[in-house]
């Protein structure tokens, strides 16, 4: 039997991996996210630490569950994402002072450097991207993939 057979299962067959949505995601992502970790890799920081980078600067200060959804981040490793961060002078956390179980954060100096340090090569990334991919595909993707993302299965 070849690869492209199908071999009959209760239930029927799975979709070829060519065509199954979670494996072309990844692709992409993978596609995308090569070029950007060697950026980052100047900068010895992670592509998670770089999300959380991106949300705290945009959204700042702001709640953790909230850069948890935003950066696509699970809760428990983002508390040691920014425990990190923290440490390397990144960001800053303060308590909340309504509710004192919260803690907000916000990007430091230091953090404000590395993400204008990497600026010109991060556009200059994504501007190849949507020159070789197409600007009006690239917002046609971007606007199917939230319409993807409302959906719930």
């Amino acid at each position: 039997m070849t690869g492209k057979q199908h071999q009959e299962r209760p239930g029927g067959t799975l979709r070829s991996t060519h065509r199954s949505l979670p494996i072309a995601l990844l692709r992409a992502r993978e596609t995308l996210m090569e070029p950007l970790r060697e950026m980052l890799s100047d900068s010895q920081i992670s592509e998670q630490k770089w999300r959380v980078l991106r949300v705290v600067e945009e959204d700042g200060p702001i709640e953790q569950t909230m850069i948890a959804e935003r950066a696509c981040l699970l809760l428990p490793s983002l508390t040691r994402i920014l425990r990190a961060m923290e440490t390397d002078g990144l960001l800053l956390r303060q308590t909340g002072t309504e509710d004192r179980r919260k803690s907000f954060v916000s990007i430091s100096d230091k953090g404000r450097m590395l993400i204008q340090r990497h600026i010109a090569k991060s556009n200059d990334l994504f501007a190849e991207l949507e020159r070789k991919f197409g600007r009006e595909d690239m917002n046609q993707l971007l606007d199917l993939l939230e319409k993807l993302q409302k959906i719930r299965l």
